[in-house]
């Protein structure tokens, strides 16, 4: 048994779940409120009624696309120190600890403070998000039947802690200033980790510090796979080109840039040694698409993540936000996502069990290829909004409202099978590398959202959220098209997983950690 302790249970459920539960909420609360008036924060004028940085959309865009980057990258040490080093109980609550200070700090008036604040964050989220799903796992033995639900319950906490959060950090934000919402994600976080620390009793049996004896978990490590990558001429050659371009761009163009250019560079020579390691055909097939996969996944993100970012900046400058009378502040849009996902998550998984049991196509790569299309489709109303824009000089709140809703039906089709896919396609020695290149494709997502979004400045929101459409919609046909040479290159990995269905709210669950 793995795990011999009589637990506590609420509603059939172990205690420790609920107290994971509002641990996360309020995680996501600070997270997701911050998330929602950051870039308004930085675009707002010096000596408007509610003082901001002052900051151009292009360089607002840029700074979120980089911090929305670095906390999806941050997971893969946080992951690395939990599993090696600390246990994951303990880096949750480390991680909530560096999340309070860093919500705390944000809330001084000082330009130190709002980069000081913004690692700390990053920090505190790459210990807690990665670690914290793993504790909800740990509550149950192996083969409870009552996992999937307790992971169920645990995303509507994920959901309804972005959906308050947008609501009330905007009110707060826009009545009082942003320094006070800022401060009260830090409050939100504080009663998190005040849940958390007194709720240990429920959770002394999972994530303690792993065994000294455990030396070796069957995975290659690091060191091992940068020994195997100088050893093949080829990924050797593909690593030291890629360098040395990025180390150009690193001297002459932007150091940023320059930094994430030397990291990519690295990542694309060890997927090649990856490659030449592996030892069947079979595996070297799976691969393959596997790369694919993390392919839609950067596309995905980039294209969804437009949502903290250039379509908050059009909501607060080119929507008509007057509502029975009140002006809706625009943090509140961002509040659609999470409360359209605790609406349809389970239709949407419903929708997809009726559709297979007739026979139809609803393989992974399908639903995330479809997935695209639907969350590509929804910036068609963006396009209606910026015509309207074009001929009034204002557009109206419902599209926004329809924009949201399809790219949440997108985001659940799509982004709930994308990581039980890629458990099913990595090779068993590379199974956790590849979740931290799974997170590494998240945040180079969300940079190239920063990216898309930037380039609004020169191009207008018109032709971006055309060009949007029409590459999301073109990219998932094409996935489509290709779809039965893919599947065969796949060897029937999802065919084996008879379980597939009733895991989907497992699945579902596992959105959040991207």
């Amino acid at each position: 048994m793995s795990n011999a302790i009589k637990q506590k249970e609420l509603f059939g459920h172990p205690v420790g779940l609920y107290i994971l539960f509002l641990t996360e909420m309020w995680e996501r609360f600070s997270y997701y409120g911050m998330r929602a008036i950051l870039v308004l924060y930085l675009t707002s004028e010096t000596l408007s009624d509610n003082p901001g940085l002052g900051w151009t959309d292009g360089r607002a865009l840029a700074l979120y696309g980089w911090y929305t980057m670095l906390v999806y990258v941050a997971s893969i040490p946080g992951g690395i120190i939990a599993d090696k080093i600390i246990g994951q109980k303990r880096s949750v609550l480390y991680g909530g600890l560096l999340l309070c200070a860093g919500h705390g700090v944000l809330s001084i008036e000082q330009n130190w403070a709002f980069y000081t604040g913004l690692a700390l964050i990053v920090a505190g989220v790459g210990l807690l998000k990665p670690n914290i799903s793993t504790l909800v796992g740990g509550l149950y033995e192996p083969g409870d039947d009552r996992r999937d639900k307790g992971f169920s319950i645990f995303y509507i906490g994920i959901n309804v802690g972005a959906a308050a959060a947008s609501i009330i950090v905007g009110l707060v934000a826009k009545s009082y200033g942003w320094h006070a919402g800022f401060g009260l994600a830090a409050i939100g976080m504080a009663l998190g980790q005040v849940v958390y620390m007194f709720g240990q009793k429920h959770l002394s049996h999972v994530g303690n510090k792993p065994a000294k004896a455990v030396k070796n978990d069957g995975n290659v490590s690091i060191a091992q796979l940068f020994k195997n990558m100088i050893s093949n001429k080829g990924s050797l050659a593909a690593w030291v080109l890629l360098t040395i371009a990025s180390l150009a761009a690193l001297f002459m163009w932007d150091w940023a840039y320059g930094l994430l250019f030397l990291f990519l560079s690295f990542v694309v020579g060890m997927m090649m040694a990856i490659f030449q390691d592996l030892d069947t055909q079979i595996d070297k097939d799976r691969y393959v698409v596997l790369l694919l996969s993390f392919l839609i996944v950067i596309v995905f993100w980039g294209a969804f993540e437009q949502a903290g970012g250039l379509m908050n900046l059009y909501t607060q400058t080119k929507t008509d936000r007057f509502f029975l009378g009140w002006e809706v502040p625009s943090a509140l849009m961002q509040a659609f996502n999470p409360m359209y996902i605790i609406i349809f998550a389970i239709p949407v998984a419903s929708a997809w069990i009726w559709w297979k049991n007739r026979g139809n196509e609803a393989s992974s790569l399908f639903k995330m290829a479809f997935g695209v299309i639907v969350m590509g489709l929804g910036f068609v109303f963006m396009i209606g909004a910026s015509l309207q824009y074009e001929e009034l000089g204002e557009s109206a709140l419902y599209w926004l409202a329809l924009a949201y809703l399809l790219h949440t039906l997108g985001e659940l089709c799509a982004s709930p099978v994308a990581l039980s896919f890629i458990t099913k396609l990595a090779p068993i020695r590379y199974g956790a590398l590849m979740m931290g290149v799974y997170f590494a494709a998240t945040g180079l997502g969300n940079k190239v959202a920063g990216i898309i979004g930037e380039s609004a400045e020169g191009a207008g929101e018109l032709t971006v959220f055309t060009s949007i459409t029409v590459f999301c919609v073109v990219f998932g046909l094409l996935v489509i098209a290709l779809l039965k040479p893919l599947k065969r290159l796949t060897h029937g990995a999802e065919d084996k997983n008879k379980e597939q269905l009733e895991q989907e709210g497992y699945e579902l669950a596992d959105t959040e950690i991207n």
